[in-house]
């Protein structure tokens, strides 16, 4: 009788869940021991909170309140940086040192991989957002409904996924050595020429035409329309936007990531 043997990394259901918690602990352990990623990616978004939002929180448009508008705008900044950061330079990291191979061999689902690293991504999401309301709300004075708190929290946690695809892309892409100073010359430019680290009424013209080809715009424009600000655009245009950009990005990154290197 005639027997197919399973592909290596073909488990049963309860083996696979048990491999994705291993990998999710591993890599939880790995940003723990890594201070110089974890530290500034949760205090950057507060520092900038705290001067732009509650020390020099005042002037602007008429309507306009920094901390509460901020707050929006902050989370969002504070989203794209796991994403970028969290795949695009330890992916390239890690397929430079042929880690990628080693995972390719071992007997285990191979998204497993991918699933850990954007679980991560997600729980630090979620920690910059419980820390900027915290702050809004203490320091900020910022009191929003439950529901649009839960709106905006669901927001980041979500909003994280089209720069881990972003950051995918790059990290398969170039190599360990010049992945910081590519995600970099990505992250920055974007958060200011897309409206988030600067409120869009204070651009030059130019920029606030050009602001919808970045998608940090588009999640930018959810998380206001999250807290009842108002947005620019249909919130079902700036998600299909987010998606298909996250779709066509993991798309790219999937074939050469499929790729012994």
């Amino acid at each position: 009788m005639e027997r197919t043997l399973a592909p290596a990394n073909v488990l049963p259901r309860a083996l696979a869940w048990r491999s994705l918690g291993l990998e999710v602990r591993c890599e939880f352990l790995r940003l723990l021991r890594t201070p110089s990623f974890a530290v500034p990616t949760l205090l950057f978004p507060l520092l900038f909170y705290t001067l732009f939002g509650v020390m020099l929180g005042h002037g602007g448009k008429e309507g306009y309140e920094a901390p509460r508008y901020l707050l929006a705008s902050y989370c969002v900044f504070g989203v794209m940086s796991p994403g970028l950061f969290g795949f695009g330079v330890v992916v390239a990291l890690e397929r430079e040192r042929g880690l990628l191979r080693l995972k390719r061999a071992l007997p285990m689902p191979p998204q497993n991989y991918l699933l850990a690293k954007l679980a991560m991504a997600m729980l630090f999401a979620l920690a910059i957002f419980v820390a900027l309301s915290a702050l809004a709300a203490g320091l900020g004075g910022v009191r929003l409904a439950p529901g649009q708190w839960l709106l905006l929290g669901l927001t980041s946690a979500l909003g994280v996924l089209p720069f881990c695809a972003l950051g995918l892309l790059v990290g398969t892409r170039v190599g360990g050595q010049g992945a910081p100073a590519i995600i970099n010359l990505v992250y920055l430019p974007m958060a200011f020429l897309a409206g988030v680290a600067i409120p869009l009424f204070a651009l030059p013209p130019m920029v606030r035409t050009l602001a919808p080809l970045w998608p940090a715009y588009h999640l930018n424009q959810l998380a206001h329309a999250a807290i009842g600000q108002p947005a620019e655009g249909a919130v079902g245009v700036h998600l299909g936007v987010l998606l298909a950009f996250a779709a066509i990005c993991f798309a790219i990154a999937r074939r050469r990531l499929a790729r012994a290197d």
